[in-house]
C-alpha cells in the first residue's frame, strides 16, 4: 500500500495580526498629521496648509 501524507493547515491569525500592525503604522504616519495639536500653553494649532496668494 502507498503512504498518504496529510499536511495540516497553517494558522491564519499571524497574518491577521501582521496586517493590523501594518494598518496601524500607516494610520499613524499618513492620517495622524491632520489632527489638532495642543501646545504647552493650551493654544490649539491645526496642521493645515494655505493655498492663498497674498501680495500678488
Amino acid at each position: 500500500m502507498a503512504e498518504i501524507k496529510i499536511e495540516k493547515k497553517k494558522p491564519i491569525w499571524p497574518w491577521i495580526v501582521a496586517l493590523l500592525l501594518i494598518a496601524g503604522i500607516l494610520y499613524y504616519v499618513f492620517l495622524r498629521d491632520n489632527e489638532v495639536q495642543t501646545t504647552n500653553n493650551g493654544v490649539e494649532i491645526e496642521n493645515t496648509t494655505s493655498t492663498d496668494s497674498i501680495g500678488n
